[in-house]
């Protein structure tokens, strides 16, 4: 890297320094959502993190949908040299990075507490706004009825009216205490959810534990718990801190490989890729999210899903993209019915229609949908020439000029799909062969822009010429493509468009 040391926390505009994991494949995506949704600078990008500067707060940083993890960034840095059999000289290399710059770790823990407390402060200005209503409407429902049992109690003797109106304003009084009492317990659960960062500003009580991830010459030479070992006696020694491996106030992430070494503090302990919406998962949603992204929906449009499964692509779409009309098909009961649960469970029934029908036979008219985003089935079942040929064409033929179809292909879907004679070597997105030697990375932001994107190489006005001739089928003509990771396997995520009528 241009840069061994990466200012901790904050970036030089006065906005925070955060970096997302995500799924290798999705760094473009997300690198377009930080600028687009948090009004990010200097993002960068390395395989699976993308880094950034913003001044958004926890609120808007929930939102990401195209990342897996959001952290704080404490240090990221060029990778340890492992060259030689001592250990010992890189664990003590590994110390000094605590030890030789104790700030940066100690400034990015008050920015993580700042930003827990404030979002604490929002939530509990948030509460105390809406009980005030609701202690309104107690204190009425009690005066009427003490009014009612005065009225009640008119023809009884004045002793005993007197005893009524003081036991009444004694529950009063009580009822009173107990809706304050509520008030109380419910901003203390409120701070109970970030008491332990607060707790943090005393050193001596802060409890930790270290979390760390090797790979490539390092993950070789040394063990996660070893270098988690090495850096969690560092920080007791300097700071004074406690190890709690279960339980701890803080946590601190590691990652060493052969490409970088990067320490963060995760922000949210629930990963940003669950989404609390959807009640059974099936494709990722990282993925479904970035497809219907690469759709660019706009308001009024009609969006298919005809093979649409538990529903993920179109949850993840109704969820951002609102306005449009959205439905899905397929043969299968059970997906179908695990379909309209997570409908059900993320409030979109009425969003999305669903129906029992074939991919090949779709109950519609010619040219009559805007925009198509489907995960092409995987597996031996499936066969493959014969049937993605029909499924395209009908595909084809439902959609109107103009409009989007994009598909999560895997490998043998790609590779029959591209029809493409100039070079063995895979294409990457937008056209560029993933093993030129011309493509570089870059893993420092641009001077004036803050950007990170492919250097375009010498091919590239042959590589776009070739993709204007991959037409699969009739009139879908291929406009980009991502490779992403599915896990174990590998995936495309593929934009086409109907550039003209189909005749079918």
């Amino acid at each position: 890297m241009a840069a061994a040391r990466q200012e901790p926390g904050s970036g030089p505009d006065g906005g925070v320094r955060f970096f997302c994991t995500a799924g290798r494949g999705l760094e473009p995506f997300l690198m377009q959502e930080v600028r687009a949704r948090l009004a990010a600078t200097q993002v960068e990008y390395i395989s699976g993190k993308v880094f950034f500067t913003t001044s958004s707060d926890l609120n808007m940083l929930k939102k990401l949908k195209s990342a897996e993890r959001l952290f704080l960034l404490i240090k990221k840095q060029s990778p340890f040299t492992v060259s030689s059999p001592r250990k010992g000289k890189i664990l003590n290399e590994i110390q000094k990075l605590i030890n030789d710059d104790p700030g940066s770790w100690l400034d990015t823990i008050s920015i993580w507490k700042n930003l827990l407390e404030l979002d604490t402060k929002k939530e509990t200005l948030s509460q105390r706004a809406s009980n005030p209503l609701k202690r309104k409407m107690g204190e009425n429902e009690i005066i009427a009825k003490k009014l009612k049992v005065e009225e009640m109690q008119k023809i009884e003797t004045t002793h005993k009216e007197c005893q009524l109106e003081k036991q009444i304003e004694e529950n009063a009084l009580e009822q009173r205490d107990s809706v304050t009492g509520q008030e109380t317990l419910q901003e203390e659960e409120c701070q109970n959810d970030v008491g332990k960062a607060v707790d943090a500003h005393n050193q001596d009580d802060l409890t930790f534990r270290v979390s760390c991830r090797c790979s490539g010459t390092i993950g070789k030479a040394f063990t996660a718990q070893e270098i988690g070992r090495v850096i969690g006696i560092a920080l007791m020694k300097q700071f004074g801190w406690k190890t709690d491996l279960r339980t701890p106030n803080l946590e601190i992430f590691v990652h060493l490989n052969d490409i970088y070494f990067v320490v963060g503090i995760p922000v949210f302990r629930i990963p940003l890729a669950s989404r609390t919406y959807i009640k059974t998962a099936g494709l990722r949603s990282t993925i479904a999210w970035a497809m219907a992204s690469l759709a660019e929906i706009k308001p009024g449009a009609f969006v298919l899903d005809p093979m649409c499964g538990l529903g993920t692509i179109l949850l993840e779409a109704a969820k951002e993209w609102p306005s449009a009309y959205y439905m899905g098909a397929d043969v299968s009961d059970s997906q179908l019915l695990g379909a309209c649960d997570n409908l059900k469970a993320a409030g979109l029934k009425d969003k999305i229609e669903l129906l029992k029908v074939s991919v090949i036979e779709l109950p519609l008219p010619s040219d009559s949908v805007d925009i198509i985003i489907s995960d092409i089935p995987f597996g031996k079942k499936f066969k493959l020439g014969k049937d993605i040929k029909s499924i395209l064409q009908e595909m084809e033929r439902v959609l109107h000029v103009g409009g989007t179809i994009v598909l999560l292909l895997n490998e043998d879907h790609h590779r029959l799909l591209k029809d493409c004679r100039e070079g063995n070597s895979p294409l990457n997105s937008k056209g560029s062969h993933t093993h030129e030697p011309e493509i570089k990375k870059c893993l420092n932001p641009e001077e004036n822009t803050g950007t990170s994107e492919m250097v375009p190489s010498s091919h590239e006005t042959s590589n776009n010429a070739c993709l204007n001739k991959m037409s699969p089928f009739g009139s879908l003509v291929p406009v980009e493509y991502y490779k992403v990771s599915l896990g174990k396997t590998e995936a495309f995520i593929c934009k086409y468009k109907k550039s003209h009528s189909s005749g079918l």
